[in-house]
């Protein structure tokens, strides 16, 4: 596979390194997040704002963002917005050791990651349209290896330098892939093409399936930042964990997950076809959730992981397989990556309790 662009490998090698350093900060202190704003004093409904208010901030900024892209045909000023976000939105947890400097550092880095797109229309640029596929199943493949690294570290970070110290590190990242990216070449304007417009996507909206699809991802997304990347570390922490061992709770969900996105849903599909693996996957889903509070060790806590992260990762590409729009979102318009937004995203009811 070949870079189209004149820059060669050297921007892609930029451009790796940058993508790694930014999934690696957005990341680090994912697991420890909920304990922290808990140890600021914060209250459930504090912690639950705190969490929510990172996919509020994506809603709100995703599509002016894909937008101005399009409209500027640039790329590298909208990168260069999401890692100063990043490392702002680190400082500002460091700084402000309150709960509401808590909330505006998370939504700070809701905004970062609204220029997460901007990443994947720049990397598919680099590359022919023949060869798309191929280059975000590259750019997958690093967003995992970025988000198990920094996720399996977090924890021993916090455990043996405290709790700014991820901060620390995830702000120190940000500057580092901020010079990185300083080298990548801006993309040549290509040939213009058929745009989308406004109206179109209020069209696309209206589909009936995508609604129905949407409103079952949005479902899933609350399952799964209510658990893994909400108050299952608190109650790991409850039953007697270490920080440091967050770090195994992390891995127990993401690498069945992982699995499972890339085999197990046509593994299934195929035995049970896309109906029967979406009600498997809910069904597990739910079991493995309600099991969560009556584990008596990390251990067995870990294991409703297990079940939880391969249950999820048979739901999620069924969902986006679904909704026919996945082509666009990686190869046209960044704009369009508000849609993937609207179904990647749920709002976490801040009420619940680690029992929920």
């Amino acid at each position: 596979m070949e870079l189209r662009t004149s820059a060669g490998a050297g921007a892609g090698c930029f451009f790796w390194s940058s993508y790694f350093c930014s999934g690696s900060l957005l990341n680090i202190y994912v697991p420890v997040l909920s304990p922290y704003v808990e140890h600021l004093g914060a209250s459930y409904l504090m912690v639950g704002m705190v969490l929510g208010v990172y996919g509020l901030m994506q809603i709100l900024f995703r599509l002016p963002l894909g937008i101005g892209s399009d409209y500027l045909k640039r790329r590298r000023p909208f990168i260069y917005l999401g890692l100063i976000a990043s490392g702002a939105s680190c400082f500002l947890f460091m700084w402000g050791q309150q709960p509401g400097w808590a909330l505006a550092a998370r939504a700070v880095s809701g905004i970062a990651a609204s220029a997460w797109v901007v990443y994947t229309v720049m990397f598919a640029g680099y590359f022919p349209k023949e060869e798309a596929g191929r280059a975000m199943g590259m750019l997958q493949f690093t967003t995992v290896l970025a988000q198990m690294t920094s996720m399996m570290i977090s924890g021993y970070i916090v455990e043996h330098w405290g709790w700014q110290a991820s901060f620390l590190i995830g702000g120190i990242v940000a500057i580092g892939a901020l010079l990185l990216v300083l080298r990548l070449p801006e993309q040549k304007p290509q040939a213009a093409q058929n745009k989308v417009q406004l109206s179109d996507l209020a069209l696309v909206i209206k589909e009936p399936l995508l609604v129905k699809v949407s409103l079952l991802s949005v479902l899933a997304h609350c399952v799964l930042f209510i658990t893994m990347f909400g108050y299952t570390p608190n109650q790991a922490l409850s039953i007697g964990a270490s920080k440091e061992s967050l770090g195994w709770l992390t891995l127990a969900f993401m690498v069945p997950h992982a699995a499972a996105t890339l085999y197990g849903s046509r593994l299934f599909g195929r035995l049970l076809g896309d109906r029967g693996t979406l009600l498997l996957g809910f069904a597990g889903s739910a079991l493995f959730t309600l099991l969560i509070p009556t584990m008596p060790n990390l251990a067995a806590l870990c294991i409703t992981q297990l079940g939880n992260g391969f249950m999820q990762g048979l739901i999620f590409p069924l969902l986006l397989g679904k909704s026919g729009l996945e082509s666009i979102l990686i190869k046209e318009l960044p704009r369009w990556d508000s849609i993937r937004q609207c179904m990647r995203s749920g709002w976490q009811p801040d009420r619940l309790r680690q029992d929920g």
